[in-house]
């Protein structure tokens, strides 16, 4: 598993369409961006990784209150035991009237053999 697909599956309830890095389509009037943001070798034992912390931020658009949709995201990660590192309000985006929040999360794996 990583945390790409772990959050897509968790977001899936939500109803809410999700890509990563960017957002290819026509944007609806909300929507999530997910970019990863690390992927670090963690927790070493001779001489070997034994788990992976992968860290990646949630980019919610919308043209409503984001309060609401950001609680729903919020639930549903801390749910399905998703760390929340940081939550905050990017700004109004005059342009394209979107209200742009960010949740930072991460999460530990067990390192794969290669």
């Amino acid at each position: 598993m990583s945390i790409l697909s772990d959050l897509i599956n968790i977001m899936y309830p939500i109803n809410i369409p999700v890509e990563t890095g960017v957002f290819s389509d026509t944007p609806p009037d909300e929507y999530i961006v997910i970019t990863p943001m690390s992927d670090r070798l963690d927790l070493y034992a001779n001489d070997k990784a034994q788990s992976v912390i992968e860290e990646a931020r949630l980019s919610i658009f919308t043209k409503y209150n984001y309060q609401t949709l950001k609680n729903k995201i919020t639930k549903q990660l801390l749910n399905q035991d998703i760390i929340i590192t940081d939550r905050q309000y990017i700004g109004y985006e005059n342009d394209t009237k979107y209200h742009h929040y960010a949740i930072d999360v991460m999460k530990e794996y067990e390192m794969e053999e290669y």
